[in-house]
């Protein structure tokens, strides 16, 4: 499947697809568009929109899109539910407090960001992170 979302990533525009091609679409291509072009290019190329505005996998309800690919998917894994509140505080500004892990998680987002500005190549090194970090947010709720 296709799936569409802004351009330019940072933290949930790289934990989903991350999250959609580890656990729901293992085949998905990514398309990354600018804002204002993903209602058009969605409908063109039947692609499944996420983190943008007024689209059923972005921000709604206190939700980060990361967190709405989980719902929708009933996708309730311990370590990935521990995964979610990070990525929850990395992106959304207001609560980046609220975890102590999610500065660091910002703080990888924007070095990646500098360094690999094609958001291809910054999804393709940045999942060697995510992989990381999930191995430790399993290692944390087994260990209680």
């Amino acid at each position: 499947m296709k799936w569409i979302t802004r351009s330019h990533v940072h933290v949930d525009r790289v934990a989903c697809p991350w999250l959609i091609t580890r656990f729901v679409d293992n085949e998905a291509e990514f398309l990354f568009v600018p804002k204002n072009q993903i209602k058009h290019i969605a409908a063109a190329t039947d692609a499944i929109p996420f983190d943008a505005p007024e689209v059923e996998l972005g921000h709604h309800d206190g939700r980060c899109s990361f967190e709405s690919i989980m719902l929708k998917y009933e996708l309730k894994e311990p370590g990935l539910v521990r995964l979610a509140k990070i990525v929850h505080a990395a992106d959304v500004a207001e609560d980046l407090d609220t975890d102590p892990i999610a500065r660091g998680l910002e703080a990888i987002a924007t070095g990646y960001s500098l360094r690999y500005p094609e958001d291809e190549e910054n999804l393709a090194r940045q999942f060697e992170v995510y992989d990381a970090l999930y191995a430790w947010c399993r290692l944390q709720v087994a260990n209680g």
